[in-house]
């Protein structure tokens, strides 16, 4: 049995921007998911720079949260650089996280 596209963004919401406390799903980080027939999970993401600290860190934590799901057999992270992240890609609940912190995300 695989795991539904649909747990996989779930499961991505406890994974946190070590930046902000904001969910790399609300934060727009994630552009895609794909799962295949043998359990292989494939998310394409962004980051909001290409000199972001954290790249291993956050790519780390996606592994670890999609491998703790049953179904699970591996991941693969693709990450794509165009178009360029911006607050657009935000979920509406991250916009509102922001402007809870009295910022205004556009």
């Amino acid at each position: 049995m695989t795991v539904e596209t649909g747990r996989c963004w779930v499961a991505l919401q406890d994974v946190m921007d070590p930046e902000f406390p904001i969910s790399v799903v609300d934060m727009g980080l994630i552009r895609g998911i794909d799962v295949d027939a043998d359990g292989v999970v494939k998310v394409t993401m962004t980051y909001t720079s290409v000199a972001c600290a954290c790249m291993q860190w956050l790519e780390a934590d996606i592994r670890k949260c999609l491998q703790e799901l049953d179904g699970v057999g591996s991941v693969a992270i693709d990450v794509v650089w165009d178009p360029p992240w911006s607050v657009d890609q935000m979920t509406d609940r991250g916009k509102e996280i922001f402007r809870s912190w009295g910022v205004a995300p556009a």
